[in-house]
């Protein structure tokens, strides 16, 4: 009952997620479908002290968004060069190695650490255009704000984004 609930209070919204990503909402709907099993079968995993929930179900939705559409490419890429020669190529993995998984997640722990440095509508406007895949006029409408205020706002707050990942790199 508590994840249909779940279910049906974000599934709209994070329908739209993958919608922007990938342009075909069949797609997006197995890409959605796929996002709530992983969910489902990885939820006592989920750690509140690390990120909001819809933040976490967005990256979720965000990502598998992005592996789609990158296959959709590599296997379009793998069809024509095998149709223009008639062979057959292998594929390197392409997964990162345990040092490139340790990078990433010393990466998002610094990029989570810069973001808890930006306060107010200046992170609810960047949180709304990188999850939620806003542009400045829907996160305006969202919030009911001034456009020109929106892109300040984001802009601001990627400078102090920047700034903060320069001071730690």
């Amino acid at each position: 009952m508590a994840f249909r609930r779940l279910y049906e209070a974000t599934a709209p919204s994070l329908l739209g997620v993958a919608l922007r990503i990938l342009r075909q909402r069949e797609r997006a709907e197995d890409v959605l479908q796929d996002a709530f099993v992983n969910i489902w079968n990885r939820a006592s995993g989920y750690q509140a002290a690390l990120s909001q929930p819809m933040t976490c179900l967005t990256a979720i939705v965000r990502n598998r968004a992005l592996d789609e559409l990158r296959s959709s490419a590599r296997h379009a890429a793998e069809s024509l060069a095998d149709e223009e020669t008639g062979t057959t190529h292998d594929i390197e993995d392409a997964s990162p190695g345990p040092q490139a998984l340790l990078e990433q997640a010393g990466d998002a722990l610094a990029i989570r650490d810069c973001l808890d440095e930006i306060e107010g509508p200046q992170r609810q406007c960047l949180a709304l255009a990188f999850y939620q895949g806003l542009s400045h006029a829907e996160v305006a409408a969202h919030i009911g704000s001034p456009i020109g205020s929106v892109k300040g706002w984001i802009r601001r707050a990627l400078d102090k984004l920047k700034r903060c990942l320069d001071r730690l790199a």
